[in-house]
């Protein structure tokens, strides 16, 4: 479909270049106004050309801070906890999407989920068994993990329930697709530890057990565990953080996250599937004639934007970033189209280096807002040449009584006052 070339809604014909020109000089002007209408408000010694008052006394000697914290003014970017799980122990909190930069997630913004609380696991007791269809079962400890070749590699990390199908509603980005972050994982190659212990030609499976209260175990193919499975002791750098698995977990690039076991204590390679609560009464996708997806395991392709999204406001008319991630569990993102008016029209977005398999990509287009009402969306494609689906296509395949995997294109409203909300609230 050619691009129209007029409409309230449509992309400003003009180039990167001019966009950024024009929002300088607009910048300059707002700038200046501030320095000569603020002279009277709170703070305003601190404008140039003064000298601010942090600069006339010395800082925080670094001593008082062994561990670095984010400023205090930052205080408000932090995990979205949910508070609608049935149980106190089973719990979620989300990552702030929207409030963050590049493809990396911190570690203490980085989503949550857990079934019967956090455990706190000494490593120097812990222990991961291997045992079933292979010739040398083992029990390893967690030196004995270290010394193996490491690895590490960056990926994305889903719940599959993000969102649910029933409650697909929500103010931020956060709230809609917080259960999402990415990471740079370091660890051993899950194929390498099994071939340490020999595998039997009859495995197909390997049953992983975590060592939390609620003992969740998930059945994964053998196929996977000789492909890019990794096991992790180390997230960004540093050793997992509890809410992660500490000191140990499997991370599966590309499959939902309840099967990324955390707090790893046991692996039982199989000839046939755990069928456990995880991949039977939950963790299944319901189709129309009452009969369930079973082992949907991959994440499909999917994206938002995450500037401007819901909660935020554009101030001014002019040149604005539209800004978001995209990924895919079967590999790279290849392309991510946005439209500002509903889905009439599309532009190709740029994407943003590194671009990598099975994490999350960020893209970017410049954009003009006259001041008008605009429904902005993004639409991801992946290498296998998938494409986002609507809501309404998935519903279209899927029913209504479906609730996993919900990978749907989802609408920001910008409204004439700049006023950003959810789109599909309407």
């Amino acid at each position: 479909m050619p691009y129209a070339k007029s409409g309230k809604n449509n992309f400003s014909q003009m180039s990167r270049r001019a966009l950024l020109r024009n929002a300088a000089v607009i910048g300059s002007a707002t700038l200046a106004g501030s320095a000569v209408t603020g002279a009277s408000a709170s703070g305003a010694n601190n404008l140039p050309p003064n000298v601010p008052q942090w600069m006339k006394v010395p800082g925080d000697p670094m001593g008082s801070q062994p561990y670095g914290t984010p400023s205090l003014f930052e205080k408000n970017v932090v995990k979205n906890i949910s508070k609608n799980l049935p149980q106190y122990l089973s719990a979620s909190g989300r990552t702030p999407l929207q409030d963050l930069d590049g493809i990396i997630t911190p570690n203490g913004l980085f989503y949550e989920r857990h079934h019967a609380g956090v455990p706190a696991i000494d490593p120097a007791q812990h222990r991961l068994m291997l045992h079933g269809l292979i010739e040398r079962p083992m029990i390893f400890t967690m030196e004995d993990i270290r010394r193996f070749p490491s690895i590490s590699r960056i990926h994305f990390l889903e719940c599959s329930a993000n969102p649910g199908y029933k409650k697909p509603y929500g103010r931020t980005a956060s709230d809609l697709v917080g259960l999402l972050s990415c990471a740079e994982w370091t660890g051993v190659s899950m194929k390498l530890v099994l071939q340490e212990a020999g595998l039997r030609p009859e495995a197909k499976w390997v049953i992983a057990e975590g060592a939390d209260a609620a003992a969740l175990s998930r059945s994964i193919p053998i196929e996977k565990c000789l492909d890019d499975a990794m096991i992790v002791y180390s997230q960004n750098g540093e050793r997992l953080r509890p809410q992660q698995g500490y000191p140990l977990r499997l991370i599966l690039p590309g499959f939902e996250g309840n099967m990324n076991i955390k707090w790893l204590r046991r692996l039982h390679v199989s000839a046939q599937p755990a069928y456990s609560r995880e991949e039977t009464s939950k963790y299944t996708d319901l189709l129309p004639d009452g009969t369930a997806r079973e082992f949907t395991f991959v994440m499909e392709a999917k994206s938002i934007v995450l500037r401007p999204s819901g909660g935020q406001r554009l101030t001014e008319t002019g040149y604005h970033e539209i800004t978001g991630i995209a990924w895919s569990g079967r590999g790279t993102v290849r392309r991510v189209d946005v439209s500002v008016d509903g889905g009439w029209n599309w532009q190709e977005a740029e994407l943003q280096e590194p671009i990598l398999p099975k994490a999350l990509t960020r893209f970017r287009l410049p954009w003009h807002w006259d001041g008008q009402p605009a429904i902005i969306q993004s639409r991801a494609t992946d290498e296998t040449g998938y494409v986002q689906p609507t809501l309404a296509e998935l519903i279209a395949v899927r029913g209504e009584n479906s609730f996993y995997h919900n990978n749907a294109i989802w609408p920001w409203r910008i409204a004439a006052d700049g006023e950003v909300s959810n789109a599909a609230n309407d």
